[in-house]
């Protein structure tokens, strides 16, 4: 997990900002294919954008989800906005 800098940061959320999530977290909150679908998109496109939904959000907060998921994909977190955060994650040569 690689610290972002602050030209990576607005660079992803101009990139991501207009867009829609394409992942959202639900009632079954983060399971390994869960996962393994954002490892997959991060290693296409570098960037993902992921929605927790309120059902989701029992006992923790975004951030505290956003900050896990983060970890576990060695991805760096770029925002926490809401319910909605931003994953980036080098892709590999």
């Amino acid at each position: 997990m690689s610290k972002l800098t602050a030209g990576m940061k607005r660079r992803i959320k101009r990139q991501l900002g207009g867009e829609r999530p394409t992942i959202r977290i639900g009632k079954n909150r983060v399971s390994q294919e869960l996962l393994k679908e954002i490892e997959k998109q991060l290693e296409r496109k570098e960037m993902v954008k992921i929605k927790i939904l309120q059902s989701a959000l029992d006992r923790d907060g975004a951030k505290e989800i956003a900050s896990r998921i983060a970890e576990q994909t060695e991805a760096s977190l770029a925002e926490v906005r809401g319910h909605t955060f931003m994953l980036y994650k080098r892709r590999k040569k």
